[in-house]
């Protein structure tokens, strides 16, 4: 093998961890007819959402609680790292290991942070009042 080979074979892996990279960090937030990019966290929960994602987009029902988050069963546990956190509206965490709750208030409680919604601009109308249909799919 020349040093030339070893070079075309380096760029060519490093190719393909950018494109890796490139695709890890977002998501697609749909609920009702509103779409929204959230940027993903680098952890455990988070790593195995995408996978599940990769397979089937996610869809859950969520309930409003306590007027300032939607909380819906994700149906299946994912690894926690749990910490205490104050969140904000467009927060996206991970409950209990298989709740995932959506902000559009604040609140401080012990979380697995999976991702932030990057515009918020008509996050909380969309959110509206009571049940929400929302599905979480890989960003393309």
């Amino acid at each position: 093998m020349t040093a030339k080979d070893n070079t075309a074979e380096d760029n060519a892996a490093e190719d393909d961890t950018v494109e890796e990279e490139n695709m890890d960090g977002k998501m697609i937030v749909e609920v009702g007819g509103s779409r929204f990019t959230a940027t993903l966290e680098s952890n455990g929960a988070v790593d195995a959402l995408v996978e599940m994602m990769e397979e089937n987009p996610v869809t859950i029902q969520m309930s409003d609680y306590s007027g300032f988050e939607k909380v819906g069963s994700l149906g299946t546990n994912l690894p926690t790292s749990n910490r205490q956190t104050t969140t904000q509206a467009g927060d996206i965490v991970l409950y209990q290991g298989n709740q995932i709750v959506m902000f559009y208030g604040s609140n401080s409680w012990s979380y697995t942070r999976l991702g932030r919604i990057d515009d918020l601009t008509g996050w909380e109308t969309a959110l509206g009042d009571g049940d929400v249909t929302v599905t979480f799919s890989v960003d393309e």
